[in-house]
């Protein structure tokens, strides 16, 4: 393994870190009381990669078993305990534990434990993931045609 070829071609470097204050609001907030904080978005990363921070409710939720065939996902436990299925079982993780599945590998998570919990999901590439976030919660009122539209857009393959 090597270092890709240079993107950045300049001598002196330039200004251009960006900053984001952990109270900062979340982009996109859930009935159950989460929300999804958009860290870094593909059009941010020059689409390189996705980095959001996702708080879940106590309600149970997360996405039954599925994978992408374009995109893998890492996840690293903030807080709480979040199931993640790693494509042969379930496995409790907490703060610290970190999962990363490549493209087409199946996974899922839930959050079953009755607590908060939070985790930060990275997507490589940076696929434009906040469609798929602030478009989850309507697939319960979408066509049968609309919901398969709609999955294959954002990459997602339901076993």
């Amino acid at each position: 393994m090597t270092y890709p070829p240079p993107r950045y071609r300049g001598s002196t470097g330039e200004t251009s870190a960006t900053y984001r204050p952990a109270d900062t609001a979340p982009e996109l907030r859930h009935a159950s009381g989460g929300g999804a904080h958009y860290l870094a978005t593909g059009a941010s990363t020059n689409g390189q990669f996705g980095l959001y921070r996702l708080d879940m409710g106590a309600t149970p939720s997360g996405p039954a078993p599925h994978f992408h065939r374009s995109i893998s996902e890492s996840f690293f436990v903030l807080s709480g305990t979040i199931r993640i299925y790693d494509g042969r079982s379930w496995i409790d993780c907490g703060p610290g534990d970190f999962v990363h599945v490549p493209e087409g590998g199946v996974h899922g998570f839930r959050n079953e434990s009755g607590e908060p919990a939070s985790m930060l999901l990275h997507f490589a590439p940076g696929a434009p993931r906040e469609g798929y976030f602030e478009g989850i919660h309507r697939v319960a009122e979408m066509s049968e045609e609309e919901r398969t539209e709609f999955f294959l857009t954002h990459d997602t393959y339901w076993v």
